[in-house]
């Protein structure tokens, strides 16, 4: 095992740092756990002379855990669910 790949392990299976989630499938409705490290950054968009912030949500997710995640899949983080 490298050093890198030693670290990820770290930070994906630290309490404080990564997350436990549920991802489910939209295809063949496979559900599986998964370790991420859940962002929210705020994005701001210009509109004519206004800008407007929303809240984002963005994860990271080892390719090891979510080879292959396919648009419309879903995330589900406690109580809230998140579309891919």
């Amino acid at each position: 095992m490298s050093v890198f790949a030693a670290a990820m392990d770290r930070i994906f299976t630290h309490a404080t740092m990564a997350a436990p989630a549920l991802w489910i499938s939209a295809t063949t409705s496979e559900e599986r756990w998964i370790r991420i490290i859940r962002r929210a950054p705020d994005r701001v968009t210009d509109f004519g002379a206004g800008r407007f912030v929303s809240d984002t949500t963005a994860v990271d997710v080892r390719v090891a855990d979510l080879p292959a995640p396919r648009p419309g899949d879903l995330i589900v983080i406690g109580a809230e669910r998140f579309v891919i």
